[in-house]
């Protein structure tokens, strides 16, 4: 989506002029929803009426709420996955027999990761600017909240 409005930025760069179709694959999901959908309304609001996808949100057309949106509604479109769920969150594990359950955990082998720690210099620059941020918010800055 907004192609154009990439290819437009991608102009703005020094150095060698490029399309965004000659750096990524671009999938036309506007096309997608045409060949599915002929003759119906197609744009975003419409495509998240029909698949129930939730756009209370967007009171305006910004790209970032968009590209969220859009993603809701191509993994309701193609009938995949239908949530973005991350690693972290809690899933209902899948019952399965304890062999495959093995075969799953010693598939990947552990790696040990690196920790990086804020500087005493970095975590006081941090704290000055959640300051500016509570002022300028008159004392709404959600990361000073207590929990």
């Amino acid at each position: 989506f907004d192609v154009g409005f990439i290819d437009h930025e991608l102009k703005k760069l020094k150095g060698e002029k490029r399309r965004v179709n000659t750096l990524c694959s671009v999938l036309d999901t506007l096309k997608m929803a045409r060949d599915k959908h002929p003759g119906q309304k197609n744009n975003l609001d419409a495509l998240c009426k029909r698949y129930d996808v939730d756009n209370s949100n967007r009171e305006l057309h910004g790209a970032l709420l968009d590209a969220e949106i859009l993603a809701d509604v191509y993994l309701a479109m193609t009938g995949g996955q239908v949530a973005m769920l991350l690693a972290a969150e809690e899933v209902e594990p899948k019952t399965s027999s304890e062999n495959e359950t093995e075969e799953m955990l010693t598939a990947v082998p552990p790696r040990k990761l690196r920790v990086i720690r804020a500087s005493e210099e970095e975590l006081a620059a941090h704290e000055a600017m959640l300051e500016k941020v509570q002022k300028s918010s008159g004392g709404e800055c959600v990361w000073l909240r207590e929990s």
